[in-house]
Order: structure tokens, then C-alpha cells, then sequence
């Protein structure tokens, strides 16, 4: 009788999803998608114009860019309660989390900086020279290079971690965004928003490899413009935000063509995956919505309001 009376009880208790957080921009808060259900079930009020969004690995806090604050907010995901601030520079905008777990490498838009801060003892550790309005930010799997692409300067910057300095810089096309290490950190993808275009380099010579170029039917050439990509499994495809035109392509990340265009919620922005890579999640700053993608079929299945100007997204395992 016991027995069975807990498992009533266990199976009347509500099971915790996986969670999408995503940074609204010009609300202040960060809006919690429940994976399970589709629905925003938290709204956590931060500090002003939060945009960069990332866990920690064991996803026990959060890092979040407020950038009308000068600084990165280091949050509790369980209560939504601010912890404390780390020193960021001026305006941080992307970050990204070294494999150590524990620097942050920080692009500061107004300042021409890339900032390393040490998020045990809260110091900022180097400030790197960089290009005119840094923006995207990236490290490589092993650590050893992060780089910052600076979209005035239209370059990609490589920097020795070990030394934090700069050992090499790449011309990319017009106003770089986003960059990502793929195939096990052999190669770099940057996106160019006004360019147009996203550029391969392989990694070892600093070379480019190849460029990818889109168009969107019925749209403007002006309008297309890539900003935020994630890779599926296996990194053979990539899923790129293609801002102001609405659509995100996906790209065959072997042969650098595109395969197809997907429709979504007005200039989409970043994005992030569940858990498996089975549904992908849009940011749409415009439309102040969410765009829920099924990977296989390649179709949107709902689109989830959220706040204004939702900026970036991160995934939060729930158990």
C-alpha cells in the first residue's frame, strides 16, 4: 500500500522540462521557454539592454551581458536573483565562456577591446586591442585561440590565450557578427551582416577555405543578412539567422551550399537547440517572438511570445 501510494504521489508531481532562456534587449528581463510545453513559464526582471546569454558548464549560474550597465551579471537560474556583477569593460555585447570554465572573453563595442575576466576572483585579467566595434566572440575547442570579429574594422582577430595577444588578423566582408568554431576547431565561420555572406577559414593556416552567399526569394539583397548560426549534430549542417529578410537558411556545411529557406518571425537574430537537436529556437526582435523549428522536417511549429526585442538565447538542462 505505501508503495503504491508514492508512486500516485511521484506520478502526481509536475516533471521539470528543459528550459530556453532568452535576453530581451529592450525589456530587461530574460523570458524562460519551457521546452516541454512551449510556453514561457518565468520572466526574470535584469539589468538594462541584456543581450549576451550563457551558462556556465554545469549550468548552475548564468552570464548575462547587461550592456547599458557596463558590466555581466552573474544570476542564480533556480531563483532568478542576481548574484553578483563582473568588471566587463565598456557596453559588453557577446561574450564567450572559455573550456575552462572559468574566463570570460568579452567584446566591448564602444571601446575597441576584447576583456578576459576570471569569474572566480572577479578581475579582469587582460584587455586586448582590438578592431573598431567588436561584436562576435568565439574560443576554439582546446582553448588555445578565441577570436573577436569587429564589424567597422571588418576583421576577424586571433588571440593566444596563453598569451593573450593578437597573432593574426582576417578580412572578412562588411560588419562581421557571429563567429563559430566548427568541425572539432578545424575550421572558423564568421557571418557579415551588410556583407552578406559567411566566411570559412581553416583554422590551422588562418587561410580562407570558402564563402557562403544567400538569397532569399522575393526579399531584398539588402535585406538578407546573417548574424547568428548553430550547427546540428555532427556538424553538418548549419542553421543561419538571416535578420531583417525573416528567413533562416540552412546551409550543407560540407559543400557550403544552401539547401533551404526557412520562414520565422521578423528580424531573427540568434537562436539556440534543445537538447538533442531535434527543435531549433529563433530569436525575433522585431516581432518579439520565439520561432520553434522542428529540425528534421525543417518547419516552424509555433512561435512563443516573449519580451521586447528578444536578443539572444541559451539552453538550460533541468535535470
Amino acid at each position: 500500500m505505501l508503495r503504491a501510494s508514492l508512486i500516485a504521489l511521484c506520478a502526481a508531481l509536475p516533471t521539470q522540462a528543459d528550459e530556453i532562456w532568452v535576453s530581451n534587449e529592450k525589456d530587461d528581463t530574460i523570458s524562460v521557454i519551457d521546452v516541454e510545453t512551449l510556453e514561457v513559464v518565468r520572466t526574470i526582471e535584469v539589468g538594462e539592454r541584456p543581450r549576451g546569454i550563457t551558462f556556465s558548464k554545469d549550468y548552475s549560474v548564468l552570464y548575462l551581458c547587461a550592456s547599458d550597465d557596463d558590466s555581466v551579471q552573474v544570476i542564480d537560474p533556480e531563483t532568478g536573483k542576481i548574484l553578483h556583477d563582473l568588471p566587463s569593460g565598456e557596453d559588453p555585447e557577446q561574450f564567450v565562456l572559455h573550456p575552462d570554465d572559468r574566463h570570460l572573453y568579452i567584446a566591448n563595442e564602444d571601446d575597441a577591446i576584447t576583456t578576459v575576466v576570471d569569474t572566480e576572483s572577479r578581475t579582469v585579467v587582460a584587455q586586448i586591442d582590438v578592431g573598431i566595434e567588436p561584436e562576435g566572440m568565439a574560443v576554439s575547442p582546446d582553448g588555445k585561440i578565441a577570436i573577436t570579429t569587429s564589424e567597422t574594422t571588418n576583421m576577424a582577430h586571433w588571440i593566444d590565450t596563453e598569451t593573450q595577444e593578437l597573432f593574426a588578423n582576417t578580412l572578412v566582408d562588411s560588419r562581421p557578427r557571429h563567429a563559430e568554431f566548427v568541425k572539432e576547431g578545424t575550421e572558423l565561420w564568421v557571418s557579415s551582416e551588410i556583407g552578406g555572406t559567411i566566411t570559412i577559414f581553416d583554422v590551422a593556416t588562418q587561410a580562407e577555405k570558402g564563402k557562403i552567399d544567400f538569397e532569399v526569394q522575393g526579399v531584398h539583397p539588402d535585406r538578407v543578412q546573417p548574424v547568428g548560426f548553430e550547427f546540428t549534430n555532427g556538424d553538418t549542417h548549419a542553421f543561419v539567422a538571416l535578420g531583417p529578410s525573416n528567413h533562416v537558411a540552412v546551409v550543407n556545411a560540407e559543400s557550403y551550399e544552401v539547401e533551404e529557406y526557412i520562414l520565422v518571425g521578423r528580424r531573427v537574430w540568434h537562436m539556440e537547440f534543445d537538447r538533442n537537436r531535434e527543435q531549433l529556437f529563433t530569436t525575433n526582435g522585431v516581432s518579439g517572438d520565439v520561432t520553434v523549428i522542428d529540425v528534421a522536417s525543417r518547419t516552424p511549429t509555433k512561435t512563443i511570445k516573449v519580451g521586447r526585442f528578444p536578443w539572444g538565447a541559451a539552453f538550460r538542462p533541468t535535470e
